[in-house]
């Protein structure tokens, strides 16, 4: 078995590794390095990182859909991909003897696209999961082979649930490999009318709306939290805001965005329906930090201010 892996981000590190516990990796594709942090360093990515690790040869082309020939020429008898970050033509779909595999973080059809994690928590779904499938031409639209689903905690992140669904898709794409290679797997086509879509996140979907209910400002925060953070605007400058508790309690004198009452856990700020406690947030020019120490700088300026 020649296994050919496509992937690039963190989260296909648990997949790669369990291919390489197991099978014989032929070769990696990944996206190429790039230029990261302040002093602007080139960086390969996390699954090149593994790749070099064990010595395995790895391909970095710009654009495969014109650069497919290399990848070719190492012969795969399949291809498995996790989150590789670009459309694969055709021609290499069509090559391997047992196709291409996917490694998807939703359970199709919802949630198609680059960002499937993000927007379970932004949506407000109770549940995802993992999906293995064969791969077509279309974003994420091949036929499915086998799904596990996972609930989705109030207390999950999108860090805490991209660690989750990480090692469910390494577990599962091994569960499910054999019978891909002995023939006996599923092969369930994909419900056109139940596809939803979890484009890239945009920097305008990243600004938290308070006319909004509590609980759809909670599922922003923590669904974009660590990375990029959501943000809100006072005192004319940006506040990053990484960490959020609900609050039934509502305050109805207040505007939606207004900071109604300041407590050991935090910034209580009025919603729509509710209100909700800002924890954890990094100031403008500042550090990350807890919000009761914001408070302690800030506690007469706070209140009655409103976020915008």
């Amino acid at each position: 078995m020649r296994v050919l892996f496509m992937g690039t981000p963190v989260f296909a590190v648990n997949v790669l590794q369990g291919l390489i516990d197991h099978y014989e990796v032929i070769g990696v594709v990944t996206q190429p390095d790039k230029m990261v942090g302040r002093k602007q360093e080139l960086k390969p990515s996390p699954v090149k990182e593994l790749a070099s690790k064990y010595s395995i040869p790895v391909l970095q082309p710009v654009k495969i859909r014109e650069e497919y020939q290399d990848v070719l020429d190492f012969h795969p008898d399949i291809i498995i991909t996790c989150a590789y970050g670009q459309i694969i033509p055709k021609e290499i779909l069509d090559y391997p003897k047992y196709g291409c595999i996917n490694v998807h973080a939703s359970l199709l059809p919802k949630l198609r696209g680059g960002a499937p994690i993000h927007k379970a928590i932004i949506n407000g779904y109770s549940k995802t999961g993992i999906t293995i499938m064969y791969m077509d031409v279309g974003m994420d639209d091949g036929d499915i082979i086998k799904e596990r689903e996972i609930p989705i905690l109030d207390t999950d992140n999108l860090e805490s649930l991209h660690d989750k669904l990480s090692i469910l898709g390494k577990e599962l794409l091994l569960e499910t490999l054999p019978s891909i290679l002995d023939g006996t797997n599923e092969r369930i086509p994909q419900n056109k009318e139940e596809v939803t879509f979890a484009y890239n996140v945009t920097r305008e979907e990243e600004h938290i709306d308070f006319s909004k209910s509590n609980r759809e400002v909670f599922n922003l925060i923590r669904g974009l939290s660590p990375v990029p953070g959501s943000y809100a605007n006072l005192f004319d400058h940006e506040i990053k805001i990484y960490e959020a508790k609900l609050c039934d309690k509502k305050y109805s004198s207040s505007k939606d965005g207004e900071i109604v009452e300041l407590t050991k856990e935090g910034i209580v700020v009025a919603c729509r329906e509710g209100s909700i406690i800002l924890t954890q947030l990094k100031p403008f020019g500042k550090k990350m930090m807890d919000a009761s120490s914001y408070i302690n700088g800030m506690k007469d300026k706070l209140m009655g201010q409103v976020f915008y």
